[in-house]
């Protein structure tokens, strides 16, 4: 999972907690959220990763717009999920509940493929 989000973005802000909580059920199964910043201030997403106790791995793309566009990111927070195959499967737009019955079971599925 490729989660692009800004600390200044208040459906982000509202997700942090389901991505955690995606990130602890997904690792053992041998997948992972990978959050990418595009905040500009680096001490506003660091507090953000503290407040948050973010459980997932982060990086700031600050001053890199060039990534997000090249992902075809058109608001945040905006979620690409990749399968084994290293192939995109979904591209979500806006924030969603990743504990929620149904991405559960999408993700379940596509962590059992080989």
């Amino acid at each position: 999972m490729l989660n692009f989000w800004a600390t200044w973005c208040p459906p982000c802000v509202d997700e942090a907690p389901s991505l955690n909580a995606l990130q602890h059920r997904i690792a053992p199964l041998g997948g992972t959220v990978l959050g990418i910043s595009v905040d500009e201030d680096q001490s506003a997403y660091e507090q953000f990763l503290e407040n948050y106790a973010i459980a997932f791995p982060t990086a700031r793309a600050a001053g890199n717009t060039q990534l997000a566009k090249d992902y075809g990111t058109t608001m945040f927070p905006e979620t690409f999920v990749i399968g084994r195959d290293g192939r995109f499967d979904r591209k979500i737009v806006g924030p969603q509940d990743w504990t929620s019955a149904e991405m559960t079971a999408y993700l379940d599925t596509l962590l059992r493929q080989k």
